[in-house]
């Protein structure tokens, strides 16, 4: 028998308990990111996430699943857009908010959402997790960006599925980036050289550094060039410059800033995460717009660093189909929902029964477009 409670805080779960149960290095579900989102401030219930970790344990006290789970009043930083269904609530005299979201904050990166000892506890947190939205007076749960292994864990407790797209590079056995550049076609191959000739003949290079590389003066300025990217678009940044000192000691070991000079001065990074196989693009900023930077910091020094080091993919983030004439692929992923008012239920049922038709069409004529037939399988 085992028992539902919830955390306020993952800071107050024991961290080798809560990564036991992961199953996998990717980073963003260890207890060490989500401790830093909550330990920097970067996440907390005057943000509108409020921690309310899942943990199953037995009657003994063994930690045998759990989930990291927030209470929400609004969908920011979630990258499944759901707002429309908000609109609808309202519509019908209805509160959308607050709804349960069983994810990684600020993090479309498919991975584990329900970590557990084996599939049989995982369906039992699954079933228990359904239950929350009735439980806890709440419109609904929602699990984005889940494995296979989570996904069909909560289809097996009757939420509905719902399908989306990204975009991913896979090594293909590569000896180096001209041999890459082999598998594509000649107007890509001579597009991409063109930008990234742009770079070099503009005295712009790119280094891989660890954080323990970084020099104390040099923070503030990657930490400026990750705030412009919210700035021009009006927003505050969702990361506090305490989550990059957090993070850089929890897990300093999968942390790597890709970092664009001009000569000797920097003008521009890409932030990422890695795991055994997988290279992770988490966020980007510059000092001032260079024509092809963007590309040359987030997407072609990425896939360098992973022929070099044996990665077998590279997620370099969410949306965006111009990364197909750079020779990503388009591979399928998924969030699941459970809608507590069965009158709703039926009709974001319907919704996303259509939606993920369409999107299969979508993605088959990605797939048109790139120049490889099949994805191979997606590292969890």
């Amino acid at each position: 028998m085992a028992t539902l409670t919830q955390a306020e805080s993952i800071l107050d779960v024991d961290a080798a308990e809560w990564n036991a149960l992961c199953g996998t290095d990717q980073p963003f579900i260890q207890h060490g990111f989500l401790a830093s989102l909550e330990a920097s401030g970067s996440v907390s219930p005057e943000l509108g996430w409020q921690p309310a970790h899942a943990l199953l344990r037995t009657d003994d006290g063994a930690l045998v699943a759990a989930a990291p789970l927030y209470l929400k009043d609004h969908s920011m930083g979630e990258f499944v857009f759901d707002f429309a269904w908000a609109n609808a609530y309202a519509q019908v005299g209805l509160n959308y908010y607050p709804k349960l979201l069983n994810a990684v904050p600020f993090t479309p990166v498919s991975g584990p959402r329900l970590l557990a000892r084996d599939d049989g506890a995982r369906r039992a947190l699954a079933g228990a997790l359904a239950k929350l939205p009735e439980h806890m007076g709440v419109s609904s749960l929602h699990s984005l960006f889940g494995d296979d292994g989570s996904t069909a864990a909560m289809l097996g407790a009757d939420a509905h599925a719902r399908r989306g797209c990204q975009y991913r590079w896979f090594n293909r056995g590569y000896a180096d980036f001209d041999a890459f550049l082999q598998q594509l076609s000649s107007k890509r191959r001579k597009e991409i050289r063109r930008e990234r000739r742009r770079m070099t003949d503009a005295g712009v290079a790119v280094v891989v550094r660890r954080p323990d590389e970084i020099p104390a003066a040099l923070w503030d300025t990657l930490y400026a060039f990750y705030d412009r990217t919210y700035a021009i678009r009006g927003q505050d940044p969702y990361l506090t410059p305490a989550f990059f000192a957090e993070l850089t000691t929890r897990l300093r070991d999968q942390v790597l800033f890709f970092i664009a000079y001009h000569n000797d001065h920097p003008v521009g990074m890409a932030f990422m995460m890695r795991s055994a196989d997988t290279l992770y693009g988490r966020h980007w900023g510059c000092e001032t717009d260079y024509h092809s930077l963007h590309f040359e910091t987030c997407y072609y020094a990425g896939i360098e660093y992973c022929i070099e080091h044996g990665l077998a993919c590279f997620d370099a983030g969410a949306q965006g189909e111009h990364k197909i004439r750079r020779g990503f692929e388009p591979v399928a992923t998924w969030s699941t929902h459970v809608i507590a008012d069965p009158r709703l239920e039926h009709a974001i049922g319907d919704f996303v029964e259509r939606e993920a038709a369409m999107m299969a069409d979508f993605e088959a004529e990605q797939r048109q477009r790139c120049n490889f037939e099949q994805a191979p399988a997606t590292p969890p």
